[in-house]
């Protein structure tokens, strides 16, 4: 919105709605904005998030495909990056020491 818009749309709010109300009609349109800025941020995030999801599993294919080998820099890429992901996720599982394995398992027979 332009400069003059505003101020038309100002005025006939100041008019319909009256010096009391118009601060706080403004103040709700303004968390209604900033809640659909949120909302479409977020939408946006995942989107991109699913976009790239799904890219890394066409790659992966691709590189199945090929098995493995003689793949292109942006496969290999893709294919480093899930590797990672998988060790990341497998690596929380591993911090159990054989000290805390033992005792987790003493307390499972008990």
């Amino acid at each position: 919105m332009g400069m003059w818009e505003l101020v038309v749309v100002l005025i006939v709010g100041l008019i319909v709605l009256g010096p009391e109300r118009l601060p706080v009609a403004i103040r709700t349109v303004s968390r209604w904005v900033k809640t659909l800025k949120s909302v479409a941020n977020s939408v946006k995030a995942e989107v991109n998030e699913e976009l790239l999801i799904h890219e890394l599993h066409e790659n992966l294919k691709k590189a199945e495909q090929q098995n493995l080998q003689e793949l292109s820099p942006e496969l290999q890429d893709s294919v480093n990056e899930l590797q990672k992901a998988a060790q990341s996720v497998t690596h929380s599982y591993k911090k159990d020491t054989p000290e805390k394995a033992e005792i987790n398992n003493n307390d499972e027979k008990k």
